[in-house]
C-alpha cells in the first residue's frame, strides 16, 4: 500500500502542488498557494519553496510539463516543443498575430515607456489604431500616464499578464532584442498554453488577427487617459504598410536613434519645453 493506492495516506508536498497548480491553469502566488492547506497545520512558506523546486527539478527530469515562476507566481505548463499537437484540440487554432503587431509590443517591452509617436519614429510608419487596442484588449501593455509635451500623448508600458504569457519573472528577465532572432519565436510563447486549457483562446475577430500599419487621418488614442496625440498620423507620409523588420533590425535603430538624440540633447537643454528630454527614459534598458 502506498499513497498511489491509499486514499487515507496524505500525498507528498510536491505532489499537492502539482495538482493545485494543474488544476488552477493560472499562475498563483504563494499566498493563494498557503491558501489551500488547512489553517490548523499548514506547511511552512520554507518548505513550499523546497517542495516547488523538487517539483521543478522531478519535471525537469522527463515529461511534457515544466515549472514556471513567473510575475504573478508559479505555474505548471505545457513545453513550449508540444503546442502544434495540443493547438490542434481547440476548435479555432491560436490566434496569429502579425509582425506589425509583434514589431509593436516588441518595441514597447523593450524601450517602455513609450508613445505611439515613439513607436513610429523609429518603425517609420504609423500604428493602426486597432493594434493597439489589441494588445490593450489582451491585457498585455496599458497606459500608465502622459507625456509632459503639447498634446500629452498616453505613455505606455507592459503588464504584469505579458510577463505571465512569456513566463518572465520581470522586466529585466527579457533577453537583449539582438538574440531575438525570429519574430514567431516571441509569437510562440505568447500562446504557450497552461496544462489545464481546456477553453479554446480568446476568440478576436480575424481583422485584428490580420493586424497591419494603416494610417487613418482620424486615428485616436486608445487611452482615456490621453485627451489628445497630435504625432499619431506624423509619420503617415512616410508609412510603407508592407515593411516588416527584424528584432535586429529594430535594435539597429534603436541605438541610431540613440546616437541622435544624444547628438543634439546639449542644444535642447535650454528649452524647458522640449520634447527631447521626457523621452531620454525610453533609452534605457528594460
Amino acid at each position: 500500500m502506498n499513497r498511489l493506492t491509499d486514499p487515507y495516506l496524505t500525498p507528498a508536498l510536491d505532489e499537492i502542488l502539482e495538482a493545485v497548480l494543474l488544476a488552477a491553469g493560472e499562475p498563483l502566488s504563494l499566498e493563494r498557494i498557503e491558501a489551500v492547506f488547512d489553517e490548523g497545520k499548514p506547511p511552512s512558506r520554507a518548505a513550499i519553496r523546497e517542495s516547488l523546486n523538487k517539483l521543478s527539478e522531478r519535471l525537469l527530469a522527463g515529461g511534457a510539463l515544466e515549472l514556471m515562476e513567473s510575475a504573478s507566481g508559479y505555474q505548471v505548463r505545457i513545453r513550449q516543443r508540444y503546442s502544434p499537437w495540443v493547438s490542434r484540440l481547440w476548435d479555432e487554432r491560436p490566434q496569429r498575430y502579425s509582425r506589425a503587431l509583434l514589431e509593436t509590443l516588441a518595441l514597447i517591452a523593450y524601450r517602455q515607456p513609450v508613445t505611439r509617436g515613439d513607436i513610429e519614429e523609429v518603425r517609420g510608419v504609423a500604428v493602426s489604431s486597432s493594434i493597439m487596442r489589441t494588445l490593450i484588449e489582451r491585457g498585455w501593455i496599458r497606459a500608465v500616464g502622459q507625456r509632459d509635451v503639447p498634446g500629452r500623448p498616453a505613455v505606455y508600458a507592459t503588464t504584469r499578464a505579458f510577463l505571465d504569457a512569456l513566463g518572465l519573472k520581470s522586466i529585466d528577465a527579457l533577453p537583449p532584442m539582438h538574440e531575438l532572432k525570429h519574430f514567431e519565436t516571441f509569437e510562440t510563447a505568447l500562446h504557450t498554453p497552461p496544462a489545464s486549457e481546456s477553453e479554446s483562446p480568446a476568440s478576436e475577430s480575424e481583422s485584428l488577427a490580420a493586424e497591419s500599419d494603416t494610417p487613418s487621418g482620424d486615428e485616436q488614442t486608445v487611452s482615456s487617459a490621453a485627451s489628445a496625440v497630435p504625432d499619431a498620423d506624423e509619420h503617415a507620409e512616410t508609412a510603407s504598410p508592407g515593411q516588416s523588420l527584424s528584432f535586429a533590425e529594430l535594435d539597429a535603430r534603436l541605438a541610431e536613434r540613440a546616437r541622435q538624440r544624444q547628438a543634439v540633447e546639449p542644444d535642447s537643454t535650454a528649452d524647458a519645453t522640449g520634447a527631447d528630454t521626457p523621452e531620454a527614459s525610453d533609452e534605457q534598458d528594460p
